[in-house]
């Protein structure tokens, strides 16, 4: 599974050649109750892991949490010697709907 944002895939540069983002079926439970909706308490998401595994290097994860109409994916935590992506923003209504999209076209 990819995550583009602005274009740009964001696990698979966080993670480094070799490594991984989760599986549809993590991210996008058949059930729709995946971690990535946003709520406002707000939850730490593992997003991808190295190739030596995250238990080695650590894991690629966000806080990702719901401020009203926007939904904001920050406080990144990296596996070692890895980049950290910025925060970002998103509309809330509009990210929403990408999930239940993603969701509704994931078997």
């Amino acid at each position: 599974m990819q995550f583009l944002i602005d274009g740009e895939e964001v696990v698979a540069e966080a993670v480094g050649e070799g490594g991984r983002g989760p599986f549809a079926e993590e991210a996008l439970p058949a059930d729709g109750h995946g971690a990535l909706w946003a709520t406002g308490e707000g939850q730490r998401v593992v997003l991808g892991e190295p190739e030596c595994t995250g238990g080695c290097c650590g894991y690629l994860s966000v806080f990702v949490q719901r401020h009203g109409g926007i939904v904001e994916w920050s406080d990144w935590r990296a596996p070692m010697d890895k980049v950290r992506p910025p925060a970002f923003h998103f509309d809330a209504d509009q990210y929403d709907a990408e999930l239940t999209r993603a969701t509704s076209t994931h078997p």
